[in-house]
């Protein structure tokens, strides 16, 4: 049974799809005007692995995941770039997708975008104009009433008593309380707007996630994720404006994870503290960059540091020593790891306990491939098969432990030492063995010498 901590009700609990065997999940995505950071995929990557673990089990998953195509940042940096909203936002949809395939995410299902749901947006303002729950001061604005709606702060566990010490109203505002917030902005000069029944203007951010959201998947569904810095207001406000229009639970589930933190601050581009994705993987293989991502808990933040990627480049590093030399078969053996796997990955999707099975399976292949060579590599299969859950473990061997050594030494001249040091060993030339071993290792090659002969792979 699978268990889900549940930010709503700050518990976890079992989880049960609202139809049967299907599972519908929505996730906030990114706002395109910049290339992705290591945070964004962290994001990415949490839900990767939500999504793989459900179809996993036997759920038969919806997976939405939206994108922010029009707001502030994306109006203010295209104008800084001297182009159109869309041109930068084309080319930051296209380098995300890159960096997706990049770390192995597997697509959503769907992608809607904002711009195209402008007609849905107008009808849940005027269902929320029309309930109470919105209004039209007539300067092209529409705000919405937080007071108004009962359960506000009920995600976020803040007050309304609260939030309203210290709030304001910006001069350029037509709000009735401070808490309110826009779901629709009057054109401003030089900005791009749509027509709409208060006149020519553009959508707030909270109503985008509203109506695509239920546009997909319904006016409720099952599981609502995104960063943990989406809580509060982000979230809090989609629930606000979610259930006023439909008079329905919004998401059965919430789920959020955690951030990626740089010296104790959250990483991101308001604070200059962040690394884009393609930064980070201009120095280390994307697989180590998505082991670092889920071998911590979704829930945790995650401290960026070059140890923390030298330790996740050091798990790869033994998990594919322990596949090196085996054939490619179908899994088979090791039950009792898979039942400690899954037990791991029902309770939360608990990855932490999940790669320590993994390190324990490697043990045992460790032990069995001299012995029982078959039974080794059919645990080795299922080495790859549980790897793959994590998004992790399905290339070659060398493949992964020689990466990087394109442009750094000349493969065909390794295997040719390796031939001469392995004639000096049959010869018993042990001066002209070392000789060529010390030749190597000034190369920054390392030498595995095993029952299946002699291996490489450039040293850390």
């Amino acid at each position: 049974m699978l268990n889900i901590y549940n930010t709503l009700s700050k518990t976890k609990e079992a989880f049960k799809p609202l139809d049967g065997n299907k599972v519908r999940m929505y996730v906030c995505g990114m706002t395109v005007y910049d290339y992705c950071h290591l945070g964004h995929g962290r994001s990415m990557v949490a839900f990767d692995l939500v999504t793989r673990w459900l179809r996993k089990s036997g759920y038969e998953l919806t997976y939405v995941r939206n994108i922010t195509d029009i707001d502030d940042k994306i109006i203010n940096r295209a104008n800084e770039n001297g182009e159109t909203f869309d041109a930068l936002t084309a080319r930051m949809i296209d380098a995300m997708h890159e960096d997706e395939r990049r770390l192995n995410i597997l697509p959503p299902d769907q992608e809607p975008r904002a711009t195209d749901h402008i007609a849905g947006m107008h009808a849940m303002i005027q269902t929320l104009i029309d309930k109470g729950y919105a209004y039209a001061p007539g300067n092209g604005d529409v705000y919405y009433r937080v007071g108004k709606f009962v359960g506000y702060g009920k995600l976020s566990r803040k007050k309304i008593e609260d939030l309203r010490i210290g709030a304001r109203i910006e001069v350029d505002e037509a709000k009735q309380d401070p808490l309110d917030f826009v779901l629709w902005k009057g054109v401003k000069p030089g900005e791009p707007s749509w027509e709409s029944p208060w006149g020519p203007g553009r959508p707030g951010w909270h109503i985008e996630c509203s109506v695509m959201s239920t546009c997909c998947l319904g006016e409720s569904f099952d599981i609502h994720g995104g960063g943990s810095d989406l809580e509060f207001p982000h979230h809090e406000n989609e629930i606000a404006q979610s259930e006023a229009a439909t008079g329905k639970q919004y998401a059965n589930a919430w789920m959020h994870c955690g951030m990626i933190r740089i010296n104790g601050e959250k990483m991101s581009k308001s604070l200059n503290n962040f690394f884009t994705i393609r930064d980070v993987l201009e120095k280390y293989h994307p697989e180590v960059v998505r082991y670092l991502l889920v071998a911590s808990h979704y829930r945790s933040a995650i401290n960026y540091s070059e140890d923390s990627l030298r330790d996740a480049k050091g798990a790869l590093e033994r998990f594919y020593h322990a596949l090196r030399g085996l054939p490619r078969v179908a899994a088979k053996g090791g039950e009792a790891f898979v039942e400690r796997f899954s037990m791991a990955m029902n309770d939360d999707f608990g990855t932490p306990e999940a790669c320590a099975v993994l390190f324990d399976l490697v043990r045992e292949i460790n032990r069995l491939r001299d012995s029982d060579p078959d039974a080794a590599a059919g645990l080795a299969g299922r080495l790859r098969e549980l790897g793959d859950v994590l998004g992790v473990l399905q290339l070659e061997a060398d493949d992964f432990l020689r990466a990087g050594a394109e442009g750094k030494v000349d493969a065909a001249e390794v295997e040719a030492l390796i031939q001469a040091r392995l004639q000096a060993r049959a010869d018993k030339n042990w001066a002209e063995s070392d000789r060529v071993r010390d030749q190597l290792t000034a190369m920054g090659v390392v030498l595995e010498d095993g029952k299946g002969g002699t291996t490489w792979r450039l040293a850390d």
